[in-house]
């Protein structure tokens, strides 16, 4: 099926909707891009909110779609649910043999320094691009929420922090909350943006947070097996600085569990119901 420049590659019922992979030529990135969209059964017959995904380092729109078992909630809380790529793709994007940098490795940020400057504008593909395809093509109401892992984490977090009044709830597994503090932000900070750190200020949560910028209702688990934490998770951090502003932000500290879908699978029922809390009231 093809709706103008997207294209329908997947489809699959699930629970009563529909599990669906897209693919388009995006304007921003200048390739092609796929994203996932869970269509609730309830999406048939009315318009409903929608929760977006953001995946980790190496992932894809993939991940969450296969592993992490959301589908069965979405139904029953009626969410569309949106997974976006973490990155431009294809063989003329700037990539790097390393897989904490280029292909999968975005950061949702938008790149000043070439190479990758000429495709990597994540951040606007998933604020404007994206929320434009969505509105056009699908039943959505237009309320909106957004999570993600690890990387994606850092993604929702940023992202919200960065447009305030966009989203009715937050959440994240995992996430990169100082990037600028840590050897994964460092490197891709880096390379994306150059050395001068103020130009970093924008796409890290932890200064953000410092500068006054506020979050909606937000849930953030870490799992204290995760062999990331507390090296490049710096969770405590975020959260000394979200008590300080007394932003409405909720940390958790899951025993046991590591850094994998595993993880995220326990407790993605946990977090939809909080969306669908904030997305209904």
């Amino acid at each position: 099926m093809a709706t103008d420049s997207l294209t329908r590659i997947e489809r699959h019922a699930s629970f009563g909707g529909w599990q669906e992979v897209w693919q388009h030529t995006s304007e921003t990135l200048h390739c092609d891009m796929k994203f996932a969209v869970y269509l609730p059964p309830q999406a048939a017959h009315q318009s409903v909110p929608v929760l977006y995904w953001l995946s980790g380092l190496t992932c894809s729109e993939q991940n969450l779609i296969t592993k992490a078992g959301f589908q069965r909630y979405a139904a029953e809380l009626g969410l569309m649910v949106v997974a976006i790529d973490t990155s431009p793709r294809g063989e003329h994007i700037a990539d790097d043999d390393a897989w904490d940098l280029g292909q999968g490795a975005g950061f949702y940020l938008n790149a000043t320094q070439q190479p990758w400057a000429s495709h990597y504008a994540m951040y606007d593909y998933l604020t404007k691009e994206i929320p434009a395809l969505i509105s056009a093509h699908f039943p959505s109401n237009g309320r909106q929420s957004i999570a993600g892992h690890s990387m994606g984490g850092h993604g929702a977090l940023m992202v919200a922090l960065n447009n305030p009044g966009r989203f009715e709830s937050v959440s994240a597994f995992a996430p990169i909350v100082a990037p600028s503090q840590v050897p994964w932000g460092q490197k891709a900070f880096t390379a994306y943006l150059g050395s001068d750190t103020t130009q970093w200020q924008q796409w890290d949560s932890l200064r953000l947070v410092e500068q006054g910028h506020s979050l909606p209702v937000t849930l953030i688990d870490q799992g204290l097996a995760d062999p990331f934490y507390p090296q490049q998770l710096t969770t405590e951090l975020l959260e000394t600085r979200c008590k300080e502003k007394a932003l409405p932000v909720t940390f958790r500290y899951q025993p046991d569990y590591d850094h994998s879908y595993y993880f995220v699978s326990t407790f993605i029922e946990e977090h939809l119901r909080f969306h669908a809390k904030a997305l209904m009231t």
